[in-house]
C-alpha cells in the first residue's frame, strides 16, 4: 500500500491548551495559526491529528 499525504492546518489557538497539546503541534510544526503542513500519512501522525483534531482541519493530499 502506497502510503499518501496529509494536509493539516492549525484553525484554532493553542493558546490556555494542555502543554501535551501544544507539544504535538509542535511536533507537527504547527506553530502559526492557518499554516498549513503536509506529512505522511502514518499511524503516528494520524494518532498526533486525533489528538489536537478539535484544533486542526485536515485534507487529503494526493499531489505527491
Amino acid at each position: 500500500m502506497a502510503e499518501g499525504y496529509l494536509k493539516v492546518k492549525l484553525v484554532r489557538s493553542p493558546i490556555g491548551r494542555p502543554e501535551k497539546q501544544r507539544r504535538v503541534l509542535r511536533g507537527m510544526g504547527l506553530t502559526k495559526m492557518q499554516k498549513v503542513v503536509t506529512l505522511k500519512d502514518t499511524p503516528e501522525i494520524r494518532g498526533m491529528i486525533r489528538k489536537v483534531a478539535h484544533l486542526v482541519e485536515v485534507l487529503e493530499d494526493d499531489a505527491r
